[in-house]
């Protein structure tokens, strides 16, 4: 732990009181990604709305042009022809009422899940389960569908979820340390826009009260309300 907390504190004296422009806080987060595996790189925004109102909700997906490093392993819900689409486009698990017994079990060794909307009678029941870990599958997230081979591919090339918590914050991976700066520019540039688009139209005033790029194990970084305004929506 002694080696860990000097480490850190290394990192974190390279980092200066002040926002940042999005590329130097990326290249910075990258170049203090000190850990011996490959760490994730996250974003967290804080957005100026109340989840506690339906129509202050911010929640979207969005396919990042590099995917995010992360091997993912897919599971669908389906049935018939469905099944052998699901495989061929690349799912890991493929099945019905049997795969939901197993999940009841306890059994949860995969990352994604998606579902025919004619399956949702079975994994209706896996809420409980699934929910809390964000896999249950819904509509709005692309996750329920009748195309479920352009859902499993769209997951494996790198689509990620994003959801505004409880307290406002929206957090978010945006690839790997070992990834180049220009794939994390690009990851990063995708995710924040797709935040910015998803701005309901009942917020007023600011959007997004900050926004900071870290690694797993380095410190937090600031960026700038420039970089924001540069970013396409």
């Amino acid at each position: 732990m002694a080696k860990s907390g000097k480490n850190f504190k290394q990192a974190a004296d390279r980092v200066e009181n002040r926002p940042y422009p999005l590329s130097e806080a990326v290249e910075l987060a990258k170049e203090n990604a000190f850990a011996k595996f490959d760490e994730t790189m996250d974003i967290a925004m804080r957005l100026g709305v109340d989840p506690r109102h339906a129509d202050q909700m911010v929640r979207g997906t969005v396919v990042l042009p590099h995917g995010t490093g992360k091997s993912v392993r897919v599971l669908v819900f389906a049935q018939g022809e469905k099944m052998k689409e699901a495989e061929e486009a690349g799912a890991d698990i493929v099945g019905g009422e049997e795969l939901a017994k197993k999940i009841s079990g306890g059994w949860l060794d995969f990352d994604a899940v998606v579902a025919t909307p004619d399956m949702m009678k079975v994994v209706g029941g896996l809420g409980r389960v699934l929910g809390p870990r964000g896999l249950m599958p819904n509509p709005k997230t692309g996750t329920v569908t009748f195309e479920v081979g352009p859902a499993v591919e769209q997951i494996k090339a790198g689509k990620i979820e994003f959801r505004v918590e409880k307290a406002g914050i929206i957090q978010a991976p945006f690839g790997k340390a070992s990834f180049s700066l220009e794939q994390l520019q690009e990851n990063a540039e995708t995710l924040i826009g797709a935040v910015l688009r998803a701005r309901p139209a009942s917020t007023k005033g600011k959007y997004v009260m900050s926004l900071i790029v870290s690694s797993t194990m380095g410190p937090a970084i600031r960026v700038d309300d420039a970089s924001l305004a540069a970013i396409e929506v």
